[in-house]
């Protein structure tokens, strides 16, 4: 099986990517911009004096600019400060024609004029820079609820199973997006109130940019979902479909004939799809819970800057900057609750308070509370008592062993991508260990999972196993590969 790498860089060099990761990246991704904007109102391509001017006015706001090792010929970069601003344009141009980059396509017409093109993949590379750098607007759309309605309707369900199974993972795909969306948003906003140096600058965050983008719109309607109730009958309806012979057999014929492969495959590509289904309703309620307390933390920030900057602009303000610039030239990054109780700062302008009982009154001694008696529980318990309390354990068990415990143990194992590592050289000290090592047994076959297992005995078809012996247990010796 041909890797991810070897399809990549049989369409672009290694130096494709260097150009983003050199010291200079700055410089060469705003002429790539500029260059791929004149290019895709010029199809025909523009020709070389065209994009020499394009370079010299980006190099232009550049002026500290020089190449790095390698970026120009050896004479050249001698005398690189002392060029014009036009031999400066044709080095960066000439270097990023250069084959083994690839960025632009440097051609000769057969009248001799010079043609230069922005290439494919930078277009593709690009954009999704841009993406990156300019973010769309977040929003909170009915994916999720789309998911739980379809399996709620059994009906239709059963009629087209597998379109509609296939149909709730996009849906739930995307879900999940916005979700990460919403967070990675909020993220954003934090850091920006966090440069916030004026009134202004703070309010503008908070009610044009958080109450406008994110409040009022996608949070609002995250709210107004109501999730948790509705994830637990979707999460119920696929342990209901995964015990409904029926309906997977329906759907294992619909994949045999689709993708043409043997009974067994098709059933486990079934069931695996109604697991990552499951996996992905899983981790709505815990990102929905992220959001949650991101909006919160965004709150507190935000009251607790826009007093600071209160005091700081006004009447107090030499005060409060004599105290916290004693404080930053002091104990520059330390947190005020690791100083001691003596740190020699300024007297603090306060009232004198007197109490009649003095300070030590306020002290309040912990309250000591009984235990009240718990309400004696039936004995009688009912089928779908019982079925509801095995799904809870079941959710439970999932969320303690999950893929990404499993993926935390696979990074502090040796080896880089492709290591294959054998169980015997796989350390389990405690019961922690071992919790661990079946999360990673658990999700071997995750769609997230960094690694994949090789079992010996499955590989060669044998009879007899080994074992190897970890703590009070033997496991059976299989080899880690890593993605």
């Amino acid at each position: 099986m041909i890797s991810f790498a070897e399809q990549l860089f049989r369409e672009v060099s290694p130096g494709f990517f260097r150009v983003l990761a050199s010291g200079n990246a700055a410089v060469y991704l705003d002429v790539l911009d500029a260059l791929e904007r004149e290019a895709s109102e010029r199809h025909e391509g523009m020709s070389r004096e065209e994009a020499l001017a394009i370079v010299s006015e980006v190099l232009a706001q550049h002026p500290t600019f020089f190449p790095d090792e390698g970026e120009a010929g050896g004479d050249i970069r001698e005398q690189f400060t002392g060029l014009p601003l036009r031999e400066k344009a044709r080095s960066v141009l000439d270097h990023l024609a250069k084959p083994e980059v690839g960025w632009v396509l440097d051609e000769q017409l057969p009248n001799w004029e010079r043609v230069v093109r922005f290439d494919a993949h930078g277009v593709t590379l690009l954009e999704a820079l841009r993406r990156i750098a300019r973010p769309d607007a977040v929003v909170f759309t009915d994916k999720l609820q789309g998911v739980c309605a379809a399996l709620a309707n059994q009906g239709a369900f059963a009629e087209s199973p597998l379109a509609h199974l296939d149909n709730c993972l996009t849906l739930a795909r995307g879900g999940l997006g916005e979700l990460r969306g919403i967070e990675k948003s909020l993220k954003r906003l934090v850091q920006r109130q966090r440069q916030a140096a004026t009134l202004g600058e703070i309010y503008g965050v908070v009610f044009d940019e958080y109450a406008e983008q994110v409040g009022r719109t996608c949070y609002a309607e995250l709210v107004r979902a109501q999730l948790p109730a509705r994830l637990d009958e979707a999460r119920e309806r696929i342990h209901t479909l995964l015990t409904d012979t029926e309906l997977l057999h329906k759907m294992q014929h619909e994949v045999m004939r689709r993708d043409a492969v043997e009974p067994q495959v098709a059933m486990s590509r079934v069931r695996n799809r109604l697991d990552e289904l499951a996996r992905a309703l899983e981790l709505v309620q815990p990102l929905a819970d992220e959001i949650d307390r991101r909006t919160a933390e965004f709150a507190r920030r935000s009251l607790a800057r826009s007093r600071y900057l209160q005091e700081v602009v006004g009447e107090r303000r030499s005060q409060v900057k004599e105290l916290f610039e004693r404080i930053n030239a002091t104990f520059h990054g330390w947190r005020l609750g690791d100083l001691n109780g003596d740190i020699s700062l300024p007297p603090l302008l306060l009232p004198d308070a007197r109490l009649l009982a003095g300070r030590d009154s306020l002290y309040e001694p912990p309250r000591r509370r009984t235990l009240e008696e718990n309400p004696p529980v039936d004995d009688e318990v009912d089928d779908k008592q019982r079925d509801r309390a095995k799904a809870q354990l079941g959710a439970v068990v999932r969320d303690s062993l999950t893929v990404a415990r499993a993926n935390r143990l696979i990074e502090k194992l040796d080896g880089g991508k492709g290591a294959r590592i054998p169980s015997t050289n796989v350390t389990i000290r405690n019961e922690d260990d071992l919790a661990d090592l079946i999360a990673l047994l658990l999700h071997a076959e995750a769609g997230e999972a960094r690694y994949r297992i090789e079992v010996p005995r499955v590989k060669a078809d044998l009879t007899v196993a080994e074992f190897d012996h970890k703590l009070n247990y033997r496991l059976e010796k299989f080899f880690i590969i890593k993605k």
